[in-house]
């Protein structure tokens, strides 16, 4: 398997975590209830997931393989990914603060909750976008196959330190509770609409 089919692989669960969000999102905004700890649940598979296992496994070990083949990071498509991931960030913190008062019992946080929680989906679709299409294309012509080995193991290494905040398959069991709860189909292939600014296209 290639490093980028095994990224890809990840993109569709943090899809499907999106489609939950925004599912929820939607019942904080019909007035309907969610459980206190949904969005708490949600931000942690965001941190120790989607950034912990899956952007730390691009920054640490794709990106910088490609770089080290010739490809810039300060700017060109590497570049906007790393100014991607840094917004994701502060989305993540943004909506970790507030799911943190909606579990405390603070309902006034509702508004916030959800434009926190589409704010991150809307990004994280457009990049993912980017990246399957544009970004794992250009790696596959940039990286030696030879390499590929290194960098399977690479992602082995990053995957065990990672999980010291827990395994893989208990974040992938997470996800799909995640799912459950907010009747998104955790196996169906996820459709989301993608609006590219120019310059990404």
């Amino acid at each position: 398997m290639q490093a980028t089919e095994i990224l890809s692989s990840e993109h569709r669960v943090i899809e499907r975590v999106i489609a939950a969000l925004d599912a929820a999102a939607d019942r904080l905004e019909a007035g309907e209830g969610v459980r206190p700890g949904f969005f708490v649940d949600a931000t942690r598979f965001i941190r120790n997931f989607a950034d912990g296992y899956h952007h730390g496994k691009e920054e640490g070990v794709l990106f910088a393989t490609m770089a080290r083949n010739g490809m810039p990071t300060d700017d060109g498509p590497i570049g906007v990914m790393l100014f991607e991931h840094d917004r994701a960030r502060e989305l993540t913190a943004g909506l970790g603060k507030a799911a943190e008062r909606w579990a405390g019992g603070d309902r006034d946080v509702a508004d916030t909750l959800a434009d926190y929680a589409r704010a991150y989906g809307e990004l994280l679709t457009q990049h993912i976008y980017k990246e399957d299409n544009i970004l794992f294309p250009m790696a596959a012509q940039a990286i030696l196959p030879q390499e590929q080995d290194e960098l399977l193991h690479e992602f082995g290494r990053i995957e065990r330190a990672q999980a010291e905040k827990g395994s893989k398959a208990s974040y992938l069991e997470l996800a799909g509770s995640l799912c459950a709860e907010m009747g998104v189909d955790a196996e169906a292939t996820p459709r989301r609409k993608v609006e590219l600014p120019c310059h990404a296209c």
